[in-house]
């Protein structure tokens, strides 16, 4: 296992897929819980190196026919190159998942600037997936005017991913352990910004959160009996060894919502 986990955060560190502060991406969900087959609408975005299927990403399908994720984890791929998606709790053997085909469109808003990255992208699947219930997105400005009235202090967030867990330290520095899992996080309102949904991921805040392999995955309105289908972001940044910060990309902005427009009826 260890050798695996390694192999895969090496491949997304060669992909741009590893992450700092702020401007690279994370990935995986750490001090988490299996999902148990709770949120069978988060599947692992699946491409194919060297001959062979891995998984590199997290996302959402939104609709039917569309798989919502973050471009930082398709805009690497050449245009008309063929991406797939599976919803499997394990994808660890992604050659032998259940996958979906598609295209990756990348936002052609995406860039690196701090206020707003544009770190949004769709996989247009080639057959629309009918036994699965699509994720809900939130509404024009809601955060903003939750913030506003003081609704968001305290408010818990559920992440869901396939990324790879908290850091063990070994000789030779950290190992991410790898196992192919979908799981699920739960972390608390940090802060919020222009495009950026910040969570508290610190465990000894009683919080756990996401790393390596979790990027363009959700990040759901509430926890527990409170959780529901909403998306409030996607998880795109945070800090390098997985432990304070998820900064999620909110859906709820002008930008966010000019690019989902093309693809899915809004709210």
């Amino acid at each position: 296992m260890k050798k695996k986990s390694k192999k895969i955060v090496a491949l997304l560190a060669t992909l741009g897929l590893g992450f700092t502060l702020f401007g690279q991406s994370t990935s995986a969900i750490t001090y988490g819980n299996p999902d148990g087959g709770k949120h069978k609408n988060v599947g692992a975005l699946i491409i194919e190196e060297d001959g062979e299927k891995r998984h590199i990403c997290t996302g959402t399908l939104i609709s039917e026919d569309v798989f919502l994720t973050a471009s930082h984890c398709t805009e690497f791929l050449p245009e008309e190159n063929e991406v797939w998606v599976s919803f499997d709790e394990n994808v660890e053997d992604a050659a032998n998942a259940t996958l979906h085909s598609g295209k990756a469109v990348t936002n052609p808003a995406y860039t690196q600037r701090q206020n707003d990255t544009g770190d949004i992208a769709v996989v247009l699947l080639e057959h629309p997936i009918k036994d699965i219930k699509p994720a809900t997105l939130p509404t024009a400005g809601l955060f903003d005017q939750l913030a506003a009235k003081g609704k968001l202090k305290d408010q818990k967030f559920t992440a869901v991913g396939y990324g790879v867990k908290e850091p063990v330290n070994q000789p030779g520095g950290a190992d991410f352990p790898y196992d192919g899992n979908r799981n699920v996080s739960v972390s608390e309102y940090n802060a919020l910004n222009e495009t950026w949904l910040r969570l508290n991921q610190n465990a000894a805040a009683g919080n756990s959160g996401t790393c390596f392999g979790d990027s363009g995955g959700p990040n759901f309105f509430g926890s527990g009996e409170n959780e529901t289908n909403m998306i409030a972001g996607i998880t795109v940044t945070g800090d390098m060894m997985c432990i304070a910060t998820n900064a999620t990309y909110r859906l709820d902005t002008p930008s966010a919502r000019n690019f989902l427009d093309k693809y899915v009826d809004l709210p």
